[in-house]
């Protein structure tokens, strides 16, 4: 099971992420377990500067937009 995060402040872009990278697993039939951070000292721990960010298993793996269905697909199917 792959541990998500979506890093951001609770704006559309944001809930955006983490509604399409939910879609995305489900369709691949892959369980992961994702958490929205919207805590500015735990985005900043990540370094984080523009959001939406993602990480994957504590990796920051994509920040300042919200990611392509082609980039998540890559990322759950790893």
């Amino acid at each position: 099971m792959k541990n998500i995060k979506v890093l951001g402040s609770g704006c559309t872009k944001c809930k955006t992420t983490v509604t399409l990278i939910t879609q995305v697993a489900e369709q691949l039939g892959v369980k992961i377990k994702i958490e929205k951070i919207e805590d500015m000292t735990q985005i900043m721990a990540y370094g984080v500067m523009s959001t939406p960010a993602v990480v994957i298993d504590e990796q920051v793996v994509h920040k300042g937009s919200i990611p392509s269905r082609e980039q998540i697909e890559s990322w759950i199917k790893e």
